[in-house]
């Protein structure tokens, strides 16, 4: 009996100690912007972050002046959503009603949420403007799809000012604010030409395979507006990352219309050409009958 009993309190004394390693070890990885857990060290605070120090294909980058610029043609679908709105302890995030779409290559993605970050991520010839929009969209195998909208100081954003108006000051869970909703396709520029490139997500595990299309025409946000987003989050991005030999791209459904508009153009040439050379020679034989 007494055996049995040191045995129990073995078992017991044990589970205590493994409990708290145990915990310990499901705990999430912190990492942030500052000190130890900044952007250059993220790839040494788990093996699960290795791609945001070891990866070739990571964003954000810098888009230079000569960059290959998509003519507008974003194919957007986006609906009304309700506002569902999460600080969560990085960034200020927007997740999103099912039923808006964004649609590359013949894929549909449909939109999972959105969130800013100031300074911009992006760099536009070497510049950074004072905050960037995120549209992350993922579709049915998992694949992943960002727009990312550069937003500079200038007029007061009627569109941007509901998401603004209610960032929870501390982290916490996602609330939904009661007779607010929100169209993501009201928070893009007029005019949606675009820089498409193969990069990453910007926060870790920084996976890579992520198609970007960073909009060329910036958003403008009153100076308020910013200040509103930076007194809670005013340096969460990442510095830009070297493009070892990647170019910006022209989406392949953009050169297709391109070629299929002069395949019929060159069409209608050859059957004007061919008219015209049968007129001329029926004219020719109606000649020399006469």
């Amino acid at each position: 009996m007494l055996a049995k009993s040191r045995a129990v309190i073995a078992l017991t004394v044990l589970l205590l100690c493994l409990t708290p390693a145990t915990v310990l070890a499901s705990d999430p990885v912190h990492w942030g912007y500052d000190g130890e857990v900044a952007p250059e060290h993220w790839g040494e605070l788990s093996p699960d972050f290795s791609a945001c120090g070891e990866g070739k294909q990571q964003s954000p980058v810098d888009i230079p002046a000569t960059a290959a610029v998509n003519p507008p043609g974003l194919r957007v679908d986006y609906r009304d959503s309700a506002l569902h709105i999460v600080n969560n302890g990085h960034t200020i995030q927007v997740n999103v009603d099912p039923g808006s779409t964004l649609q590359v290559d013949g894929a549909t993605y449909p939109l999972a949420q959105f969130h800013l970050h100031a300074l911009s991520e992006h760099t536009l010839n070497g510049a950074h403007t004072e905050m960037e929009l995120h549209l992350v969209h993922k579709d049915a195998t998992g694949r992943i799809a960002v727009v990312g909208v550069m937003l500079e100081a200038g007029a007061h954003s009627a569109a941007y000012e509901p998401l603004l108006a209610h960032m929870p000051a501390e982290e916490g869970e996602p609330e939904t604010i009661a007779g607010i909703s929100l169209n993501a396709a009201d928070l893009l520029p007029a005019q949606r030409g675009y820089y498409r490139y193969d990069g990453s997500l910007t926060t870790p595990p920084c996976t890579e395979g992520v198609t970007w299309l960073v909009l060329s025409e910036p958003v403008e946000l009153s100076a308020s507006q910013v200040a509103a987003f930076e007194r809670l989050y005013d340096h969460n991005y990442r510095p830009v990352q070297p493009l070892y030999g990647r170019t910006f791209l022209v989406t392949p459904a953009q050169t297709g219309r391109r070629s299929s508009g002069l395949l019929i153009a060159g069409a209608i040439v050859l059957c004007v050409a061919a008219a015209t050379l049968l007129w001329a020679l029926s004219r020719r034989r109606r000649t020399r009958r006469e």
